[in-house]
């Protein structure tokens, strides 16, 4: 093949993936696993240069931490803190709303958002039952709650991991930089919920005592399978936590630590490692493996390069650049997947390096690709997750119904987050 033919080539298989992930009529692991072997088989990406393309700090800090979870999972972890914090509102909806949000986010931001809603939906449904009140609005807070708290911290989201991997940030970079706008997403968040669904979350009145009583008669203690694994679990991932704060310091990368977490919660709690490793998530790391393959081809032909040129003749300062990146990458991930997405627009961002100041848009793209997913109901997995619970208990979310506060939380939480990140780089 010619130059240009690799290019089109690459170009060709990039498109074919991103339709088919989009289509959903291939399952979005193969679409990208076929895209990057027919990268590889082209020799459009040199089998010598795949180490360049193939960023192994996301696959292994992603592949520790489903480890640690899958292990404290058994131990009744997460179901001890859904009932501490129903137990905390002392059956108020409105103190429910806020705290699970508050736990969803706090959680979230440590771990893959779709983990979190899996262990916190069900215990989430029971509280809403127990209430006798609707239990949609709670469910949507904490949708919003996961994506706005995966936002916060390097390893909330996966496009937070690719961010940091590629520009050299730190997990206090994070901190300082997003859990701010996190923080404040949060609270906007909770209160724009309240507001749409006030009236549907009230409880009668010569109800609310026994709904107290129900509430506060839950024991949080029976929720602990395993008290001994219990106790292992929260040290390990209180040592990663730390060792996350402190890893630039250390001169120690993430995933090494995530790395070291589970081998070393592997070992002491005795759990069987063909159990954990059988439970991780493989699906989602070949398919981080074969995108970043795809991807590498575009840059690899010169297209990314090129792409980033044309943008560099539509934007002429700082501010036009964050207001483009953040709006282009939130409304794409309200419809496609954020991953392929961050993965593409990385190098763009990359290769504007020699004009402008990529800094803050590093935190545009954390920002728009993590908070896009609000957008809709399809948005980001943890939609689809908790929409399909509900579903199975009875509960009906529309795309619809969904759309129209998924929509105006997304517009003003991106909105915000802009602000914040414009005023401190770009000045008023």
């Amino acid at each position: 093949m010619t130059v240009s033919g690799q290019e089109l080539f690459a170009l060709v298989v990039f498109i074919g993936a991103y339709a088919a992930i989009i289509s959903e009529k291939i399952h979005r692991t193969v679409a990208a696993m076929v895209g990057a072997s027919l990268i590889l088989i082209a020799k459009t990406v040199p089998w010598e240069k795949l180490p360049e393309y193939l960023d192994l700090d996301t696959i292994l800090l992603l592949a520790g931490m489903m480890v640690i979870v899958n292990i404290s999972r058994e131990s009744g972890l997460f179901e001890y803190i859904a009932i501490k914090t129903a137990k905390l509102s002392r059956g108020s909806p409105m103190k429910v709303l806020l705290l699970f949000a508050v736990v969803t986010a706090g959680v979230s931001a440590f771990l893959d958002n779709v983990t979190t809603v899996l262990l916190l939906t069900p215990m989430l449904l029971y509280i809403a039952r127990q209430m006798e009140i609707n239990p949609v609005p709670f469910l949507l807070a904490e949708i919003f709650a996961s994506n706005i708290g995966g936002t916060a911290t390097l390893i909330g989201d996966p496009p937070n991991i690719m961010i940091a991997s590629a520009a050299g940030l730190s997990f206090n970079d994070f901190l300082v930089n997003m859990a701010p706008i996190a923080l404040l997403d949060l609270f906007i968040t909770v209160g724009i919920v309240y507001l749409a669904y006030r009236s549907a979350m009230k409880a009668h009145k010569e109800r609310e005592e026994r709904i107290k009583l129900t509430i506060m008669s839950l024991n949080e203690e029976e929720a602990v399978r395993d008290r001994s694994l219990f106790r292992k679990s929260l040290t390990i991932i209180g040592l990663v936590i730390l060792g996350f704060f402190f890893h630039d310091k250390l001169g120690v990368e993430p995933a090494v630590i995530a790395l070291t977490g589970a081998s070393v919660l592997l070992l002491w709690s005795r759990a069987s490692p063909e159990e954990a490793l059988e439970k991780v998530e493989w699906a989602t790391l070949f398919f981080f493996g074969g995108l970043f393959i795809i991807v590498g081809a575009l840059v690899e032909t010169g297209t990314i390069a090129q792409m980033a040129s044309w943008m560099m003749g539509h934007i002429h300062s700082e501010g036009e650049a964050i207001a483009i990146i953040t709006w282009f990458s939130a409304l794409s991930s309200a419809v496609v997947d954020n991953i392929p997405l961050t993965a593409t627009l990385i190098p763009i961002i990359k290769a504007m390096g020699g004009t402008l100041n990529v800094y803050p848009l590093w935190w545009a793209l954390s920002l728009g690709a993590c908070l896009g997913g609000n957008g809709t109901a399809i948005g980001a997995s943890a939609n689809v997750v908790v929409i399909g619970m509900a579903h199975r208990e009875g509960i009906r979310i529309t795309f619809g119904d969904f759309l129209k506060i998924g929509m105006t939380i997304m517009t003003i939480t991106v909105a915000a987050g802009m602000g914040i990140i414009w005023v401190r780089y770009v000045g008023l």
